[in-house]
C-alpha cells in the first residue's frame, strides 16, 4: 500500500526497515479535559489504519503518549484548586474509556510522560554536550538555528517562523524560536528533580524521549493532527535528529485533517467543540466511525449533525444485515474473498477510507434487497461483515435476545397472519420503547438494536 508522507509531499510505498515489523507513534491527548470530535477523527483513522496494516500481515506495534505534564495541566489547577494527579487520573481514565467505547482498541501500550523522566534527562543532556542546548535562569532550551534542517516539515525556512507560536516569548534566550526543554519549578507547580534543578519537561521532548527508549532514533511512522506539524513535530525531528546524528527520524509523517465546526477548527480554546461523550448519547459508536472514516483522513471537513444521522442510518442498515445472518455459519468462498478483496481495495491508495465505505454500504444495499437468500448466500455476507468489522470496526454486533423473544415474534407473526395488524403494531411499537426493533422479510421477523 501507498500512503502520503507529510515530509516529502509524496505517496510513499508503506514497508518495514527489516522483517515484518511496523512501528507506529501517535501523539496522544494531553489529559486536561474531555476528549472531543476532533479527536474523535484522529484517533479513529489510526485505530483503522493499524488494524489495515495487522490486516495485511504487518506486526504493528503501535504507540501512543499520554501528556500528563504541561502547561494546560497547570492552567487547569490554577482555575479549578484540583491537584495535578487528580486532573490526570480523572481524564485520562476519562480518555481510555471513551476510546473504549469508541472500538479504539489497536493501541499497544500508553506511555505517560511523567513516567519517562530519567529518560527525558538523559536526552536533553546529550543535547547539552552536543551543543545543541544551553541553560538559563527559567530552564534549558533547545538552539534552533544550530538545526539547519528546522521547518523542513512545515515547509517554513526560519526566517518565516514565527516567534511565540505555541513558542513561549523570553528575552532571556538566546533566539526567540528556541524552545524550551526543561521548565524550572515556579511556586505550586508539580516538579522533579534534574541537573538543572526542580522542574519539568517541555512539550516536545517527551515523544522523543519515549520513542527513543521504544523504537530507537529511527522508526517508520508518526501521526497525529496536522496542528502538530509546527511546532510540535518540527520540534521532534530537531531534538531526534540533533541528538543521534541519524536521520530520518521518521520514515512517513501522516497527518489528519481539521474537523471544523462553521469552517472554524473544532478547539477547546474556542468552546466549539462537542465532546464524543455527548455525541454517544444519541448515535452508536459504529455510526460515529462511519462518519469520520466517510471523510479523507487528510481533508479538512465541517462537523455537521446531518453527517451523523446519515451515519447513524448507515450503521443500522449493516446492523440489520448483522442479525440477518448471525446465526448461519459463516462461508469463507472464492466469491467472498473477492467481495472482500474489492471493499478493501482502496485502503491500498492513501488509505482511501470514504471509498471504502461507498463498497460497504453497495454491498449492504445488494445484500438487504434480497429477498430470499440460501444458506450458502448468508455465510458469505456473515464471512464478508466479520472482516468488514476486523478493519474498520463498524458493524454493531450485540448478542441476540434470549429465546423467551422467538414466543413474542411468533405471538405477533399470529396477529398479522390473521390481520390484526393493531395488536401486532401495539407489540412492535413496545418493543421499539425499550430499544428493540423488528424487521420484517419475506422469510420472518428479524429482531435487531
Amino acid at each position: 500500500m501507498e500512503i502520503r508522507d507529510t515530509l516529502s509531499n509524496s505517496l510513499k510505498k508503506v514497508e518495514p526497515r527489516e522483517g515484518k515489523r511496523i512501528n507506529m507513534f501517535v501523539c496522544g491527548p494531553t489529559v486536561q479535559d474531555k476528549p472531543h470530535m476532533g479527536h474523535g477523527r484522529t484517533y479513529i483513522f489510526f485505530d483503522v489504519l493499524a488494524r489495515y496494516l495487522r490486516y495485511k500481515g504487518v506486526r504493528l506495534f503501535y504507540l501512543m503518549n499520554i501528556t500528563d505534564i504541561e502547561d494546560h495541566i497547570i492552567d487547569k489547577m490554577n482555575e479549578t484548586g484540583r491537584s495535578w494527579e487528580d486532573i490526570v487520573t480523572t481524564y485520562s481514565s476519562e480518555f481510555f474509556d471513551i476510546m473504549r467505547r469508541l472500538k479504539n482498541n489497536s493501541v499497544n501500550y500508553h506511555a505517560f510522560a511523567t513516567d519517562y523522566i530519567d529518560e527525558i534527562i538523559s536526552q536533553i543532556s546529550r543535547l547539552m554536550k552536543n551543543g545543541y542546548a544551553y541553560e538559563i535562569t527559567d530552564g534549558v532550551y533547545f538552539r534552533t538555528r544550530k538545526f539547519s534542517d528546522y521547518g523542513k516539515l512545515s515547509k517554513q525556512n526560519l526566517d518565516q517562523l514565527i516567534a511565540g507560536a505555541r513558542v513561549e516569548v523570553n528575552d532571556l534566550k538566546e533566539d526567540s524560536l528556541d524552545f524550551a526543554l526543561w521548565k524550572k519549578k515556579k511556586t505550586g507547580e508539580p516538579s522533579w528533580p534534574s541537573p538543572w534543578g526542580e522542574g519539568r519537561p517541555g512539550w516536545h521532548i517527551e515523544d522523543t524521549a519515549i520513542t527513543e527508549l521504544f523504537f530507537g532514533p529511527m522508526y517508520e511512522i508518526h501521526g497525529g493532527a496536522k496542528d502538530l506539524i509546527f511546532p510540535h513535530h518540527e520540534s521532534e525531528i530537531a531534538q531526534m535528529e540533533a541528538v543521534s546524528g541519524k536521520k530520518p527520524m521518521v520514515k512517513y509523517w501522516i497527518h489528519t485533517g481539521h474537523l471544523n465546526v462553521d469552517d472554524i477548527k473544532m478547539s477547546k480554546s474556542l468552546k466549539n467543540f462537542v465532546t464524543i461523550e455527548e455525541a454517544l448519547k444519541s448515535y452508536w459508536p459504529e455510526a460515529i466511525r462511519i462518519m469520520m472514516l466517510s471523510m479523507h483522513y487528510s481533508a479538512a471537513v465541517n462537523f455537521e449533525e446531518k453527517s451523523v444521522r446519515d451515519a447513524q442510518m448507515t450503521a443500522e442498515r449493516v446492523s440489520i444485515l448483522w442479525h440477518r445472518v448471525s446465526g448461519s455459519v459463516e462461508l469463507k468462498s472464492d466469491r467472498a474473498m473477492e467481495i472482500v478483496k474489492k471493499i478493501f481495495a482502496p485502503l491500498e491508495d492513501d488509505m482511501n477510507t470514504p471509498e471504502t465505505m461507498k463498497e460497504i454500504i453497495s454491498f449492504v444495499k445488494d445484500s438487504l434487497s434480497k429477498n430470499r437468500m440460501t444458506d450458502e448466500e448468508k455465510g458469505e455476507i456473515k464471512f464478508v461483515l466479520n472482516e468488514i468489522e476486523k478493519v474498520t470496526g463498524i458493524v454493531h454486533i450485540t448478542p441476540l435476545p434470549d429465546r423467551s423473544m422467538d414466543i413474542v415474534l411468533g405471538i405477533r407473526d399470529d396477529f398479522r397472519k390473521r390481520g390484526d395488524y393493531e395488536s401486532a403494531d401495539k407489540i412492535r411499537d413496545s418493543l421499539k420503547e425499550k430499544g428493540i426493533m423488528i424487521e420484517d422479510t419475506a422469510e420472518g421477523s428479524y429482531l435487531w438494536w
